[in-house]
């Protein structure tokens, strides 16, 4: 029996891990509010009869630059309209969030954090012009190659990415 707990634990401990490491390369506005819903829906069933812990709502987007610059790629701005979208919904229309840009791990890490800085700042202009984002619910911020989704390949595209998080 206590072994059949811990497996069960273990795979739900797993299981989070892997959902946190996915860098999304698309999603649609409703996808989006539902990652970076604070207060999920509420249903009327058995299952909320106990309070659900969440940690602090964040997602990884895979958001294209070209090479050794800060200009958005075409391809990434339907994702970005999305993310626009999904920040001035209803659900999320009273939260602030953070953007935060990442690098891979190759590089000297000042240049990195330089290029993640203005990546971030980049998704920041176009969700506050384009996607008429309130610029006061956004913070931009580059972390460099600090906090690696995959350590064990410094070089890995998941590596460079930005994330949005809940700041308040």
């Amino acid at each position: 029996m206590r072994f059949t707990i811990l497996l069960a634990l273990l795979t739900l401990s797993l299981t989070s891990v892997a959902t946190a490491q996915t860098v999304l390369r698309s999603a649609s506005s409703d996808e989006l509010i539902e990652k970076l819903n604070p207060n999920p829906p509420k249903t009327r069933g058995m299952r909320n009869l106990t309070p659900e812990i969440r940690e602090k709502p964040t997602v990884d987007l895979s958001i294209q630059f070209e090479f050794d610059s800060a200009k958005i790629l075409p391809e990434s701005k339907p994702l970005l309209d999305n993310l626009a979208k999904a920040i001035n919904s209803n659900e999320l229309r009273g939260f602030a969030f953070m953007v935060e840009g990442y690098t891979d791990g190759v590089g000297l890490p000042a240049y990195n954090l330089r290029l993640s800085d203005q990546r971030a700042t980049a998704v920041f202009n176009y969700l506050t012009s384009t996607g008429a984002v309130s610029r006061a619910r956004l913070k931009a911020i580059g972390k460099g190659s600090n906090d690696l989704l995959v350590p064990d390949k410094p070089d890995a595209a998941e590596n460079r990415r930005v994330r949005i998080t809940l700041n308040s």
